[in-house]
């Protein structure tokens, strides 16, 4: 049947509507098809890009927005809130904390540093800051110094530039000092530690004085208070110096002290000693640390400002210069420097920034630099890295000399001599599993003697949690005595000397610690480095790379094998 308004037949009509209805339902079910498909795409790429994501931050886990204790991110709030903790933390990494707290610590705590990365690019490190010295697979000759030189940058031991040594024969003629730091409650305690320890075969002694005599407080002062004797032995007057040093004769026993600000005063009271004794000042030899410069940098017991501060310093020279002259006026130290989270190379570079402050205000005041010159001695820390050490210490040798040489004119070779004493790391013993230490301590050790130190401090296994137990402070010293009497290292002076990773490492410290010391000299001097925070705000950084590297397992921390890191 026709329709009049249409003209169509009702039956073609009718299967024509059928048919529409059949292409609709057909492209409706290819549309959600497609959108299925859609949905599913998405959500594989979805999770090919949050596979490559956990796979990035399970290599590299400093180079995302957040770590540490709590694992990788699980979604999108999570980034948020890493990237603003990274943030913060980088405030007050650039304010020059790390932590947010006080930079100076003991020596027996293990360095805490910030515990998350920051996602964003930063400039990547110069040489001389990075947080440690590449270590190629091979070395070959190739990876000396353009124009290095054997006679002229190597040379013979006791021949300027000192890299194999300060003396021809090293060892052989005499083994170094070993020299275990002890101090601890009253003067009688201590004394009889020292008392032990000597009669076990140390042939020095050095004193650990605590932080109320580090920085001139009587031990009844009210500042005192939970401070006495906990770091060290109090000292208040010439009776508890007399205590300390009982019937041990100062003219046989060479003593160290580790102290700063109230140098002047405690030297003052050992020479007293010597003198009720019966001993002449002429004939005592030791060290005093007195280098006050690395307190303001690493630790925080000075008393005075700067400049009056290295004015007690230089008297010292001068005094001692004239009536105790085989007594070391001045320790300086970069053991702290290290210790508060600095590279081996700024290590050097500090340390010998300090030195040259010395000797220009020494200079300055009209000493000549040949007369108290060959009393200046160093302090250096010794970490686990064992190639990086020995050459860390035979760069310092050789720079210090140059340095000497060129920039001072001193014309006496003894002048030039960098003479040294060194403590194993602190920072790397842990509280867990304490007996490891041990094998720390060993591999340290053996790194200052490879690398041709005059004393040793061998650090106790049980030092991360407490003063050391006598059976711990005999292991230190034992440690010493294996190496020096067992090991055979003694017997060669300088025996890894031509070796290309050692030469090319050496060299490479060298080149990194001059490169600091243009700078420091471009700003002034180390005085006004220190002023504007730029020597520790380049220690700072160093101990947050170094804890990112951890962090993202590029280092290997000390830590026990139990714990989750």
């Amino acid at each position: 049947m026709v329709n009049p308004s249409t003209g169509l037949d009702g039956e073609r009509l009718s299967k024509f509507g059928d048919l529409v209805r059949k292409w609709f339902r057909q492209a409706q079910r290819l549309f959600h098809m497609a959108v299925a498909l859609l949905f599913l795409v998405l959500a594989l790429a979805g999770a090919a890009v949050s596979f490559s994501l956990w796979a990035d931050y399970q290599k590299a886990p400093s180079e995302g927005p957040c770590g540490g204790l709590h694992g990788p991110p699980v979604h999108f709030l999570s980034l948020l809130v890493c990237e603003g903790k990274s943030r913060r933390i980088e405030s007050r990494v650039q304010r020059g904390n790390p932590s947010g707290t006080n930079a100076t610590r003991d020596r027996h705590q293990p360095r805490r540093s910030p515990m998350s990365s920051d996602k964003r690019e930063k400039p990547k490190p110069s040489a001389a800051s990075r947080p440690e010295l590449k270590d190629k697979i091979v070395y070959t000759p190739e990876d000396l110094a353009r124009g290095w030189n054997y006679e002229r940058d190597v040379g013979f031991p006791g021949e300027f530039p000192f890299t194999r040594g300060v003396y021809p024969t090293q060892y052989r003629s005499r083994l170094w000092t070993m020299r275990q730091y002890a101090g601890y409650g009253t003067a009688f305690e201590s004394n009889a530690r020292f008392r032990y320890l000597l009669a076990q075969g140390q042939t020095g002694l050095s004193v650990a004085f605590d932080l109320p005599t580090q920085i001139g407080l009587d031990s009844d002062h009210p500042l005192a208070r939970g401070e006495v004797g906990r770091a060290g032995v109090a000292i208040d007057s010439l009776e508890d110096m007399e205590a300390l040093f009982d019937t041990i004769p100062l003219d046989r026993v060479s003593t160290s002290m580790t102290i700063n600000a109230t140098a002047a005063i405690l030297l003052a009271l050992y020479f007293a000693v010597a003198e009720k004794q019966g001993v002449a000042l002429e004939k005592i030899s030791g060290t005093v640390q007195n280098d006050i410069l690395k307190e303001y940098i690493a630790r925080g017991t000075y008393i005075y400002p700067p400049g009056p501060a290295l004015r007690i310093v230089t008297d010292i020279f001068a005094f001692c210069q004239e009536r105790a002259p085989e007594w070391n006026t001045i320790s300086i130290s970069g053991y702290h420097i290290r210790e508060a989270g600095s590279t081996a190379v700024q290590e050097v570079a500090f340390t010998l920034a300090n030195g040259i402050a010395y000797v220009e205000a020494a200079v300055q005041r009209g000493l000549p630099v040949d007369d108290f010159a060959p009393r200046l001695s160093f302090f250096l820390n010794s970490h686990n890295n064992l190639l990086e050490e020995i050459s860390k210490f035979r760069a310092a040798r050789r720079l210090w000399a140059r340095i000497m040489r060129e920039r001072f004119k001193a014309a006496n070779p003894r002048s030039w001599m960098f003479r040294f004493h060194t403590q194993t790391a602190g920072s790397t013993l842990t509280a867990q599993q304490t007996d490891v230490n041990i094998v720390r301590v060993t591999l340290q050790a053996l790194a200052a003697v490879l690398g041709g130190t005059q004393s040793l401090h061998t650090n106790a296994r049980d030092e991360a949690l407490s003063l050391p137990t006598e059976a711990s402070a005999l292991i230190a010293l034992r440690t010493q005595q294996i190496l020096a009497l067992e090991s055979g290292v003694a017997n060669t002076v300088d025996p890894l000397a031509g070796s290309y990773a050692i030469e090319s490492l050496t060299s490479e410290i060298e080149r990194g610690a001059e490169e600091y010391l243009r700078k420091i000299d471009a700003m002034g001097g180390v005085l006004k480095a220190i002023e504007t925070g730029y020597v520790q705000r380049e220690i700072q950084q160093a101990a947050f790379e170094y804890q990112r590297a951890v962090e993202s397992g590029k280092q290997v921390a000390p830590v026990p094998a139990d714990s989750p890191h």
